[in-house]
């Protein structure tokens, strides 16, 4: 029997890793040795003081409901961090827990958007912006941000890209898919453009303990008070904390707009996973120095292997300075082996290299793959040696 779906999720973009990922499963399962740099978080396990606090809070009778916003004890937590690290200051009631940064976003789109409001996307994006807009009735606007600078936009592209119906804009610094970095700079004059417009300020500040070198991390939000104001952050413990699969993120911000994502929330999910929750406290409040580990950790295998790649006939890349990925343009190379997209390149470094990397078009950048680093350096240096044979084997 077939069912009728709805329109919305008609129109949804399949995400772009589905068919690399489900043609190197297929190639692994045949025997084939498939090296896989679509990961999308960090190959470290949870620091055992997080596991350990949430397996103690299972023992202590902790597994029963909270509130739909979010344990009040990890708020505290949250409060502290915005405190010690941004310079910000938040009650309770401007936070909600949400089961990962990716339910934050939707939620927030849910209570943000309707029929026909246009957000900005500068791209490249993330996958799932897009179709969390457009599953809240929402219209995806991108605004390109040009590889000679660094794949940032500027303030004229953003003044260019508002409508009477543009709601808000994105900002996602460290960027997935591209690693940049915004400039306190760069988001001071972004920030005076939303201000004129009175537009919402979406800040995915998931990667910002994962900076390299001199650069430093700056949320839009602890520029001015009037921009804290206009501004929800978006973040998590998932990529700081290697705590992909415990779901915990949450957003920060206007008490308006965070009841009513409560509200919304408490009809969906009730709460966060209980445990989950502890867990995220003790990341929060014991020793950091795993995630400065994890940290230094990426940006060596980085430095190592951006001099590798961009060794590769056809390969140019912006060095990144956060997140763990690679976004190399490589239409040159896909010239050079005979291939018309950069998709059709990439779907041959499968077939015949055996290296599983995400086609750019997924992202709003069709001359670019996305590579990650978050796996072993040996598993890098082969992946990258490779595809270095495979491109100079075809010149």
């Amino acid at each position: 029997m077939e069912f009728q779906l709805a329109e919305r999720v008609k129109a949804l973009t399949p995400s772009s890793t589905l068919a690399i990922t489900a043609k190197a499963k297929e190639l692994k399962e045949q025997g084939h040795d498939v090296i896989g740099l679509g990961a999308g978080e960090p190959d470290f396990n949870t620091p055992q003081h997080i596991i350990d606090a949430a397996y103690a809070s299972m023992n202590q009778g902790q597994t029963k409901y909270t509130p739909s916003s979010g344990l009040p004890l990890l708020k505290k937590e949250i409060i502290k961090k915005l405190k010690k690290d941004q310079g910000l200051e938040y009650t309770a009631s401007e936070i909600i827990v949400t089961t990962g940064a990716k339910h934050a976003l939707y939620t927030l789109f849910q209570v943000l958007l309707n029929k026909g409001d246009e957000v900005i996307i500068p791209a490249p994006y993330w996958v799932s912006y897009p179709e969390q807009v457009k599953l809240a009735g929402g219209i995806p606007v991108y605004v390109t941000g040009k590889e000679e600078n660094q794949f940032k936009i500027t303030p004229q592209q953003l003044e260019g890209a508002i409508s009477n119906k543009t709601k808000a804009l994105i900002i996602n610094s460290p960027s997935n898919p591209t690693g940049m970095l915004y400039t306190k700079d760069e988001l001071t004059a972004l920030g005076e453009v939303c201000l004129k417009h009175n537009i919402l300020i979406i800040s995915d500040e998931i990667y910002e303990k994962l900076v390299y070198e001199e650069n430093k991390h700056v949320s839009i939000a602890e520029i001015s008070p009037n921009l804290k104001e206009l501004t929800i952050i978006i973040n998590g413990v998932s990529k700081s904390h290697s705590m992909t699969g415990w779901r915990i993120g949450y957003a920060v911000g206007n008490e308006q707009m965070i009841k009513a994502m409560t509200n919304l929330a408490s009809h969906s999910t009730s709460n966060p996973t209980t445990t989950a929750q502890f867990g995220a406290i003790a990341a929060y409040s014991g020793s950091q120095a795993p995630v400065d580990e994890m940290r230094q950790a990426f940006e060596k295998r980085l430095n190592i292997i951006y001099d590798q790649l961009t060794k590769i006939p056809g390969f140019s890349c912006v060095k990144p300075q956060g997140a763990f990925y690679l976004f190399p343009n490589v239409k040159k190379a896909a010239q050079l082996t005979g291939y018309t997209s950069v998709d059709e390149f990439s779907n041959a470094l499968l077939e015949k290299a055996m290296v599983a990397v995400i086609p750019g078009s997924g992202f709003g950048s069709p001359d670019n793959i996305r590579l990650s680093y978050a796996t072993s350096l040996d598993v890098l240096e082969e992946a990258v040696n490779r595809m270095k044979q495979f491109v100079e084997g075809h010149k």
